[in-house]
């Protein structure tokens, strides 16, 4: 019997001061809708960006500040971890984590105080099927005496091997089977931690701002500079291991395997969530939602909200049906409004073939970027167009029809015959061959070949 998803019963709020930033904070966790995962919202900035938590999300930080940053265009919100690794640890699938500043509060350097008012939200059961990503053979990263290993296991095991050239920490090792027992009473309220003589070079390049001894574990020479005992003998290594949770999160799913660190920090546990994701979590396949999400019809608003177009490039008004992977039906109203009009041609307005094909293919991309989990962070481009027949021409006063079914579907590839219609009337066709990349790659390193 398969497992259900999880959201929170009720919205609740904390707020506090960022670690690294020192600016004031509120996190608001709201419930979310079955199969929309984790989402970050900005609302300190215009338009409120939306973050999808995700391994496409995940980016290394560019100070090198030890940290989780997640970052879609230009909106970054970082130091994600600690709130992250409650959400994953307490069975929460899906839910909207509002926030109105770049970085989380860091309240005592521990994912604690994030599972408490969780807890007091509480968990709501929904009806869509749980989905895990499953280590089926083993995967490994290793760099500068640094190894992270993925084996198969039924469940979460977490095995962290930690070992600092200082007399207060030394080499510590510790191993758990994770559960929401296990990771609230063993995991969570292991703090951060840092060497004292780090602390000056930290401050020194604009970092930890808002860090206090409240929040974090500062280490002497010889001594804690906190005062009162350590949670845990071991607490420096099961906060690597809380760490490794929060990075885990960024797969989008819960995971199934063993995964053994040794000396693994954020850099390295991301890229392999990345491995993971690429070999067992889709990578570049299509995550394809279940049917029953998918909209039938949709208004300007939601196509907006799946495709990257706008004014004066959106040639699609409404999508009037859409079948998962197989079929979309979309109309354009023609006015003599359009802008390429004025030139094409003045006193005697055609509609350019080229836009008619151009609007053809964003109402396949409709159909393409529906099947993702994440359409705003793809871009949809044509690699062909082939058997492409124009019949009669579109004047102002016409409304087009496309119709357009899926010849093929391979990884990220995929073939469309499309038609075009006034009323009865068929105007134009085409066989349209497209690729879909993630838009991070494509900001990173262009489109490329």
């Amino acid at each position: 019997m398969s497992e259900s998803q999880h959201t929170i019963g009720a919205e609740v709020s904390f707020s506090g001061t960022g670690l690294h930033g020192g600016l004031k904070a509120t996190l608001v966790f709201k419930p979310a809708e079955a199969n929309s995962g984790v989402r970050f919202i900005r609302t300190d900035l215009e338009g409120s960006p939306e973050i999808k938590v995700n391994a496409s999300s995940a980016v290394e930080a560019a100070d090198n500040s030890r940290r989780t940053v997640l970052r879609r265009g230009d909106v970054e919100i970082s130091t994600v971890e600690h709130v992250l690794a409650a959400v994953r640890g307490l069975g929460i699938d899906n839910v909207v984590i509002e926030i109105d500043s770049p970085e989380p509060p860091e309240p005592d350097g521990s994912s604690a105080p994030f599972v408490e008012i969780l807890k007091k939200a509480g968990k709501v059961t929904q009806e869509a099927a749980r989905k895990y990503i499953e280590i089926k053979r083993p995967v490994a990263v290793s760099e500068n005496g640094v190894q992270i290993v993925a084996l198969p296991h039924d469940g979460l095991r977490i095995t962290f091997t930690l070992d600092y050239d200082h007399p207060m920490i030394g080499a510590q090792h510790a191993s758990f089977d994770i559960t929401g027992e296990t990771f609230e009473k063993e995991i969570s309220p292991a703090r951060t931690f840092s060497l004292l003589k780090e602390v000056e070079v930290l401050r020194d390049r604009g970092l930890i701002k808002g860090g206090t001894l409240e929040n974090s574990i500062v280490i002497g020479d010889d001594k804690l500079m906190n005062e009162g005992p350590l949670r845990f003998p071991d607490e420096f290594v099961r906060h690597k291991i809380l760490d490794l949770m929060g990075d885990l999160s960024l797969l989008g799913h819960p995971l199934k395997g063993h995964i053994i660190s040794i000396k693994s920090g954020h850099a390295t546990n991301i890229k392999m969530v990345k491995l993971i994701n690429k070999r067992f979590g889709g990578g570049n396949k299509l995550a394809r939602r279940p049917v029953r999400d998918l909209p039938s019809s949709l208004n300007i608003e939601q196509i907006k909200e799946i495709m990257p177009h706008r004014y004066p490039m959106l040639l699609v008004d409404r999508i009037l049906e859409i079948e998962e992977g197989k079929r979309v039906v979309g109309i354009k109203n023609v006015t003599i409004n359009e802008p390429f009009f004025v030139g094409h041609f003045p006193g005697h307005p055609i509609m350019p073939a080229v836009l008619i094909i151009e609007a053809m293919a964003q109402v396949g991309g409709v159909l393409l970027l529906s099947m993702v989990e994440s359409p705003r962070e793809k871009l949809v481009y044509f690699m062909a167009i082939d058997k492409a027949k124009f019949r009669k021409p579109v004047f102002p006063g016409d409304q087009l029809r496309f119709e357009l079914e899926m010849l093929r579907l391979k990884m990220n590839t995929c073939k469309m015959k499309g038609k075009a219609y006034v009323g009865d009337d068929l105007v134009a066709e085409a066989e349209l061959l497209s690729v879909m990349r993630d838009r991070q790659e494509v900001d990173k390193k262009g489109l490329g070949t």
